[in-house]
């Protein structure tokens, strides 16, 4: 449909006279909720790779559709494909916190992840099985217009903007993405990973460091 809109508006700025003529063709609008409808259609059918053969659920994403801030992560794991919803383990609760920290809301920013289906052991997806649902994340970012991406950890830094960078090397530090900043940072099961009350600590202040810089990005700091 948005192709659609495009043409006709190509049509309209060359002086094409029947387009104007046209006038139901002139009152076509298609909403944000169209948009990602269209993409949500695509990935609950999609069968692109072999991903979708081991899952229970798609896991598109979820949230805002005018969100400040976009948060990506690699794929769901196992409670996240039970439910069909990204982040809604112990990873989940902490980015649900550190969220909330930030004033925003789940509702109010988009969470979503590089593949839609669990990677079985909740490994990470290889490139052909990201290469394959890398569209419908492009798709979502563009209908969105984020103002700001947040990559949760490597993977998700590496495949949506197609560098080798390590995350701890990485974090904190600004990229862009179709000119979206981006500011990549720790997964939320790095933290869960850590095995000392210091570690873990360390490693969450490393992440609100991180968010500083996201909200001073917004004007919110």
């Amino acid at each position: 449909m948005s192709d659609i809109i495009n043409v006709i508006e190509f049509f309209k700025e060359i002086g094409i006279g029947f387009v104007k003529k046209r006038e139901s063709l002139e009152n076509i609008s298609v909403s944000k909720q169209d948009l990602m409808n269209d993409v949500l259609k695509d990935i609950y059918s999609c069968k692109k790779c072999g991903l979708f053969e081991s899952k229970i659920n798609y896991v598109p994403g979820e949230g805002s559709l005018n969100p400040d801030i976009m948060f990506i992560g690699e794929g769901p794991g196992e409670n996240e494909d039970k439910t069909g919803r990204p982040f809604v383990g112990k990873a989940g609760e902490l980015l649900t916190n550190l969220i909330k920290k930030t004033g925003y809301s789940r509702e109010s920013v988009y969470i979503g992840n590089i593949v839609k289906c669990r990677p079985p052991g909740n490994r990470n997806p290889r490139i052909d099985e990201a290469a394959a649902c890398l569209p419908f994340l492009k798709r979502q970012i563009e209908n969105l217009q984020p103002k700001v991406i947040v990559c949760l950890g490597r993977v998700a830094l590496n495949y949506l903007l197609n560098n080798d960078e390590s995350i701890t090397k990485a974090r904190g530090k600004l990229f862009y993405y179709e000119n979206i900043p981006v500011i990549p940072t720790f997964h939320p099961s790095y933290i869960l990973h850590q095995r000392t009350k210091q570690a873990i600590s360390d490693a969450k202040w490393k992440v609100w460091d991180d968010m500083q810089k996201v909200l001073e990005i917004l004007g919110k700091k």
